[in-house]
């Protein structure tokens, strides 16, 4: 296993996997990590808007802008 000595390298292992991403206006989107930058732009297939714990709407691929995104977690 990789050992994470900074921000960047968990993010790397939750690529390609679920995560839940949470952003400062309480929205919920869940989706396969596929992409991110420095700025913790995130791009998410399969994605979906959930409100509390319940699917919302499926979105597919979408692009979450770093400075709204509170929390990232695996799923």
């Amino acid at each position: 296993m990789m050992e994470q000595s900074r921000p960047l390298d968990a993010l790397n292992q939750a690529r390609n996997k679920r995560v839940i991403v949470e952003l400062k206006n309480n929205k919920q989107f869940v989706g396969n990590l596929k992409a991110f930058d420095i700025h913790i732009n995130v791009v998410l297939e399969n994605a979906e808007e959930r409100e509390g714990g319940e699917m919302k709407r499926k979105l597919g691929t979408i692009f979450l802008r770093g400075d709204t995104i509170i929390l990232i977690s695996p799923e």
